[in-house]
């Protein structure tokens, strides 16, 4: 089976971001299927930095993620070509805008010079590059995969991103027609069913967000990582991730305002976003001496950072829509054997309820998240407990590579179909 994926976010083991679909893919080519994927040459989470230039065209070796030469099936691979993008992303909307149209067309052109695809595999957001899977996949004769992984437009307009009503109104329309001609659609969070559903998107497979136990140790202690960012004898709650608008990290440092007395808590935020650079200006503003940021790492690196935690921290804004989402971050803390600060309320806080994983804290409230961080840090014991709790549902719920098999059966179905 030869799968052709449209996503412009694509990021690899050894890039920062998700890394779902380089997981699904390179388990696919362990198989024996062929991935060919077309990316953006632009990271979609710091918005600047290009990909290592191994990985631009050429076949990714599975050996270099860790499996045995051309994996079990002996014939599969991974390929990953990078499509022009605007490179802009981060400074407006309409520089976004103009960054999403600018891969959708690119991304097309190279498609069609994909030869004997089997499924085109389309995922959502950005919703655009939905249109070109499609398109591609009329004209090859293929199947159409379409994956939702956040409500977009919805999000967008519950954010305040988008607000012009002719927009809206496009974007909605869009969203609607890929719905309704999708061959099978997709979804990695049981909140996005009913959603799909009442626009018009039917045979709707669910393969939820995940993580991979092999990636993480939770028996580690990241000395080095806490040597690096001067981090010895701190209790360290981190939060990792995008810093974006959704992600309401301003509660975050109005938490650790309210212990900035506590001088044996610090507070971590890893990664990079649009808001980065006006958080680390409020926090210096603040005088929050016990607020570290620390750049983007790729994933292969995240299971060091992780094991250098106590606490691990998922905030989003206390929007309704949030309350259907599986954030990725969720599911890689627990891997790590990590206790779960939660201010997201929804289905994710059914998991990590059903796992004793952590404390949920109503979102937008800095009162209850800096408490939750101190109670966590006058009582590791708990905090441990709720880590290994967290572990062993990973292994037993949402191991990736379990989740991955039923992406491969989901993939061969629509094509033998």
């Amino acid at each position: 089976m030869h799968i052709l994926l449209i996503h412009q976010a694509f990021a690899a083991l050894d890039e920062p971001g998700g890394t779902r679909h380089h997981e699904i893919a390179r388990y696919l080519g362990e198989s024996g299927h062929r991935v060919t994927v077309i990316a953006s040459p632009v990271s979609y989470l710091t918005g600047t930095s290009p990909p290592p230039p191994s990985l631009a065209g050429t076949p990714l070796s599975l050996s270099a993620c860790g499996e045995g030469e051309g994996g079990r099936g002996g014939e599969g691979e991974v390929v990953i070509q990078r499509a022009y993008t605007y490179s802009a992303l981060h400074r407006s909307f309409v520089h976004r805008v103009f960054s999403f149209f600018s891969f959708m067309v690119s991304s097309y052109m190279i498609g069609l010079r994909v030869r004997d695809v089997d499924l085109v595999w389309g995922t959502s957001p950005p919703i655009f590059q939905g249109l070109t899977a499609w398109l591609l996949a009329r004209i090859k004769r293929v199947p159409f995969l379409f994956e939702v992984r956040d409500l977009w437009p919805a999000f967008a307009i519950a954010v305040g991103v988008l607000q012009n009503n002719l927009i809206i109104r496009a974007s909605e329309c869009l969203e609607k027609f890929l719905y309704r001609r999708a061959d099978q659609m997709l979804v990695n969070s049981p909140g996005f069913i009913k959603h799909i559903e009442v626009r018009g998107g039917g045979d709707i497979a669910l393969v939820p967000n995940s993580a991979d136990p092999s990636m993480f140790d939770p028996a580690a202690e990241g000395v080095e990582f806490r040597q690096t960012h001067n981090l010895e004898g701190k209790f360290v709650a981190l939060y990792a991730g995008a810093h974006g608008m959704s992600n309401d990290l301003d509660v975050l440092l109005d938490a650790a305002a309210q212990l900035r007395e506590q001088t044996n808590i610090s507070i971590v935020l890893l990664g990079d976003g649009k808001e980065k650079t006006a958080l680390m200006d409020r926090a210096a503003e603040m005088g929050l001496d016990n607020v570290h940021f620390i750049p983007p790492l790729p994933k292969t690196e995240m299971g060091t950072a992780l094991a250098a935690t106590d606490a691990c921290i998922a905030i989003l804004k206390p929007i309704e829509m949030y309350k259907t989402v599986y954030p990725n971050k969720v599911f890689d803390y627990m891997a790590a054997g990590r206790s779960v600060i939660l201010a997201i309320d929804g289905v994710i806080r059914e998991v990590v309820d059903d796992a004793d994983a952590g404390i949920f804290v109503p979102p937008g409230d800095a009162d209850s998240l800096a408490a939750a961080i101190h109670a966590l840090a006058d009582n590791r014991r708990e905090g441990q407990r709720l880590g290994q709790n967290g572990r062993r549902y990973i292994e037993k719920h949402f191991d990736r590579r379990e989740l991955s098999k039923k992406m491969a059966q989901i993939m061969e179905s629509l094509v033998n179909g």
